[in-house]
């Protein structure tokens, strides 16, 4: 609590993993608290089965029913929605988190996310775990759904570069009730900045900023990044870990996992 970097939040995996009476609790204790909740839904269709077959409801009205849709609320991933869902999101000012490598890498399905977007959801970026992603790069991330949504709607104009560089910034602050502290440069806000440098030859020539970021940056042009005012990326280098023994350790519990060490 006395860490200003630090805010916590409920993380029930999913409602298939998870039952009624505790996901009860976390939304009484969200409200008398205000922490939010962090949860995994409709990710796919056998998710959307089994809670059929087992509760004779689907994921979200099953979560409905205990409470929970709120705007505290962070539903991740979410590619199997009907219209009457996204309603119901919308109404409830739940914050939708896509996630497009991970959707990808597990065959999961594609978030509506213009649809989400047009009903007035809060959407925010993801990259789920390293299990299904690998890379957690937030800039690929960026890219990747502005590429879906077009694919998505057969509409080349879907989730244009602005909107999705949004995604990634203030409407992430705004899932995590964070948005009065960070997500945008503001007077009065934490100096949370990231600089890119586009003097690459991938990202030139710059005609629109935000476009060449979502279509042509590579995560290895972030050059400064700065943390509440303090500066935690310095050309490039990060400062606040060693990287050598990050990646000692790391080597290290490969083997154990392998069972060649």
């Amino acid at each position: 609590r006395g860490t200003s970097l630090i805010s916590t939040a409920f993380g029930p995996h999913a409602p298939y993993t998870v039952s009624d009476e505790p996901l009860t609790k976390i939304a009484m204790y969200s409200a008398e608290l205000d922490i939010p909740i962090h949860i995994h839904v409709h990710e796919n269709k056998q998710e959307i089965e089994e809670s059929l077959n087992q509760h004779n409801l689907r994921p979200l009205e099953r979560l409905k029913n205990l409470g929970l849709l709120s705007p505290s609320l962070q539903t991740v991933h979410m590619t199997q929605l009907t219209n009457h869902e996204i309603e119901l999101l919308a109404e409830n000012r739940v914050n939708v988190v896509h996630c497009p490598s991970s959707n990808l890498k597990l065959a999961s399905g594609v978030c509506p996310v213009s649809a989400l977007l047009d009903s007035g959801v809060n959407v925010a970026l993801g990259t789920d775990g390293a299990a299904s992603n690998n890379d957690l790069d937030l800039i690929s991330e960026m890219h990747l759904a502005s590429l879906i949504a077009k694919m998505d709607t057969a509409n080349a104009e879907s989730l244009p570069a602005k909107t999705a560089l949004q995604m990634a910034t203030i409407n992430g602050a705004k899932c995590l009730g964070l948005d009065s502290i960070t997500g945008s440069l503001e007077t009065g806000k934490q100096a949370d900045i990231t600089a890119i440098n586009l003097n690459h030859a991938n990202s030139q020539p710059v005609y629109e900023p935000c476009s060449t970021i979502v279509n042509s940056v590579r995560s290895s042009q972030v050059s400064h990044v700065w943390v509440a005012g303090n500066l935690n990326v310095n050309e490039g280098q990060l400062l606040t870990l060693d990287l050598e023994t990050v990646i000692e350790k790391t080597n290290a519990w490969s083997g154990k996992i392998t069972g060649t060490h």
